[in-house]
């Protein structure tokens, strides 16, 4: 009963202020349930205080709910340590944190770094702004015609100056899993440093960074039903204790003279400033919402619309899903094109009907560009969408052609 309630759209405050919305544009980013709105009201209401620089009872109570959330996803993700989670922007800035924290100092001209073609920009360009400074060169791993990776294509990939791989979990074009425990096991074995995007896996699956195996992994809160401004990179702790801070300023410090300065321990040497401690908090309430849900609930209900939609749509002429041809291997997200439609006028037309979705390249134009796309239109599903979201979304999709003068 309690599962059921949670996966209700009543659950969710904005689908009473936009009565009939399908929203399918889940990859970008969830909906906020009124639990997660709750706890964020409940901490600006009675817990606001700088937390981590007051020693008066309200900062306190704002430093053991910020480090509360920190614990929370340290469980989240069964890291060993809760100093191994770095609380950030979002994704993105994780990323920039360890191509310019790690990168900086470790890596060397020479030295290359190994990227898949699928990446989201943000775990692109990083890696293509570094290499550009330092002298690395950048190389690619390509993937198959349905959108795979192989273990063989990594080993064959990999030389001896690779010191960094960085793939996403789940692509947010393809929605395919990636093993990414077995590519950290070739990895590991090549002296190779590895970095996940999470942003798409760790919403929707269970991830263990120790059974990983990873050295960094990367996710934003809002992907989750957790508010934007919140995101949270876990790094070993070997490594980040070697690593200089990425930004300097308040909190991350110990002591400071006119002559230099030294850090603060993890976790704090990578969060200057005053943290996003209301971010935080609902982020933990995310956390907990998830968890009281269950993995289990969450991965059966969106197998189930997901194989619902992609069968649906296969049968639909000049509608072409793009990676690949089974539904189980597409977790939630579903690309595609329109012979003879440009993705700019599917989205309009679906929003026309009151049906949220995503056109364009999705930020992986060398994706797109390798599959022959220029853009594409997504649909991405989560737990709290609903057999009729879906056949609202086919019903739609069935009409653009000929909404677009086509006779068929």
């Amino acid at each position: 009963m309690a599962n059921k309630q949670l996966l209700s759209k009543e659950n969710f405050p904005v689908f009473e202020v936009y009565p009939g919305l399908v929203y399918l544009d889940n990859s970008a980013t969830q909906q906020k349930p009124k639990q997660v709105v709750a706890a964020v009201d409940e901490y600006y209401r009675s817990q606001n205080a700088n937390p981590l620089r007051g020693l008066y009872d309200l900062s306190v109570k704002a430093t053991d709910a910020y480090e509360g959330a920190r614990e929370a996803v340290r469980e989240l993700l069964n890291a060993r340590e809760s100093c191994e989670i770095i609380f950030t922007k979002n994704a993105s800035e994780s990323l920039n944190l360890v191509a310019y924290s790690y990168g900086r100092a470790f890596l060397k001209e020479g030295d290359e770094i190994l990227v898949s073609i699928a990446e989201h920009h943000s775990n692109f360009l990083p890696w293509l702004l570094l290499a550009k400074e330092k002298g690395l060169k950048l190389n690619f791993l390509e993937c198959g015609e349905k959108g795979e990776f192989t273990e063989e294509a990594l080993r064959a990939a990999l030389t001896e100056n690779t010191k960094l791989f960085a793939i996403t979990q789940i692509s947010n074009v393809l929605g395919r899993l990636n093993p990414i425990k077995e590519f950290a096991k070739i990895c590991h074995e090549n002296g190779t440093v590895i970095v996940c995007d999470g942003a798409q896996s760790v919403p929707h699956i269970p991830v263990d960074v120790q059974d990983l195996d990873v050295d960094f992994l990367a996710f934003s809160g809002h992907k989750m039903p957790a508010p934007m401004g919140i995101g949270v990179l876990y790094g070993k702790r070997e490594l980040l204790e070697k690593m200089p801070p990425f930004l300097s300023g308040g909190e991350m410090i110990e002591y400071v003279t006119r002559e230099g300065a030294t850090y603060a321990p993890l976790p704090h040497k990578f969060e200057a400033g005053t943290v996003n401690a209301g971010g935080a908090v609902g982020l933990k309430a995310a956390i907990d919402y998830v968890k009281e849900l269950g993995f289990e609930e969450i991965e059966k209900r969106e197998r189930e619309l997901t194989k619902l939609c992609f069968d649906e749509m296969a049968k639909i002429p000049h509608v072409k899903i793009i990676g690949s041809d089974k539904a189980e291997e597409h977790c939630g997200i579903i690309t595609f094109d329109i012979e003879g439609v440009h993705p700019h006028d599917v989205a309009a037309i679906f929003d026309a009907d009151n049906i949220a979705v995503r056109a364009g390249h999705h930020c992986a134009q060398p994706l797109h560009k390798q599959i022959g796309v220029m853009s594409s239109t997504r649909v991405s599903l989560a737990y709290y969408n609903t057999e009729e979201d879906v056949h609202r979304f086919i019903e739609c999709l069935k009409q653009i052609r000929r909404k677009m003068g086509y006779d068929e």
